[in-house]
């Protein structure tokens, strides 16, 4: 029962690259779908709302210009659905958005907002077009590899106590010795330090400080990429109004369209330096 579950953990991040390639691309898409798009060319305004405190998906650059992954992404969907001359990006409060949304002041939502069930009753969402999925990482020189639920058997893996990764290890590699931190910056210091085995946390995270010269290029990512949306939620989506569904259709055909071109890799790339799948 462990094994098949740790199986469709790992297999849930499919399709993407080969393992073989580095960096690895997510792509949560199916080539063969086609979506069928709603007329929307005929819209007098396209604004999307978003933040500036999610670095590296929307933030305010060295010229206080705001950027980003969600910015561009954004900005790609409007010229995918031909509204680049109606396109606009307007940076709120997080408290504001949902709001702003309902008071017509934007179209839709590109900031990491969660389609919760409460949400849902007003709101409508696009697919998930990108996911974060959990990561184990280790020194260069451990050995791990997978089938990692068997060589993490008897380790001392750190996690963040009370995280939906400390649940997410202890149910699905239960012979792994968790051990639990307070803080992340904390249980990073440790695993370099060798005091634990591994450490299994958020992807993205893990990536981040990989790409930095704290780890002095001690560690590195091993086995995964895990996603277990029970655990660590449904990923990135866009939110409009739920009397608005159409636009979210839309939305999803130009997602699709942007991933089978290559752009969603090049912004990938762009600004995710170190793969997090």
């Amino acid at each position: 029962m462990m094994r098949a579950a740790i199986l469709f953990l790992l297999l849930a991040a499919l399709p993407m690259q080969a393992a073989a390639q580095s960096p690895q691309i997510p792509s949560f898409w199916d080539a063969r779908e086609r979506i069928e798009r709603p007329q929307v060319t005929d819209l007098p305004r396209l604004r999307f709302l978003t933040t500036v405190d999610f670095a590296p998906f929307n933030f305010l650059d060295a010229n206080n210009q705001l950027t980003g992954f969600n910015v561009d992404l954004a900005r790609d969907i409007c010229r995918q659905l031909s509204l680049d001359a109606v396109c606009q990006i307007q940076a709120l409060p997080w408290d504001e958005l949902v709001p702003a949304l309902e008071n017509g002041d934007g179209e839709a939502i590109i900031a990491g907002l969660a389609p919760t069930a409460q949400l849902r009753e007003d709101l409508a969402f696009t697919r998930p077009y990108l996911k974060f999925p959990a990561r184990f990482v280790a020194a260069r020189s451990a050995n791990l590899a997978e089938p990692l639920h068997r060589s993490v058997a008897g380790k001392r893996i750190g996690v963040v106590a009370g995280s939906a990764h400390e649940a997410l290890l202890r149910a699905h590699f239960a012979d792994a010795v968790p051990v639990p931190f307070s803080r992340a910056d904390w249980m990073l210091r440790d695993l370099k330090a060798g005091r634990i085995d591994a450490a299994f946390a958020d992807g993205l995270r893990i990536a981040n400080w990989l790409a930095g010269d704290e780890p002095e290029d001690c560690c590195a990512l091993v086995g995964g990429p895990y996603l277990a949306p029970d655990h660590l939620g449904q990923g990135l989506t866009i939110a409009v109004a739920r009397d608005n569904a159409d636009l979210a259709t839309a939305f999803d055909s130009a997602l699709r369209e942007i991933d089978a071109s290559g752009r969603f890799a090049e912004l990938y790339l762009r600004y995710f330096p170190v793969s997090f799948f």
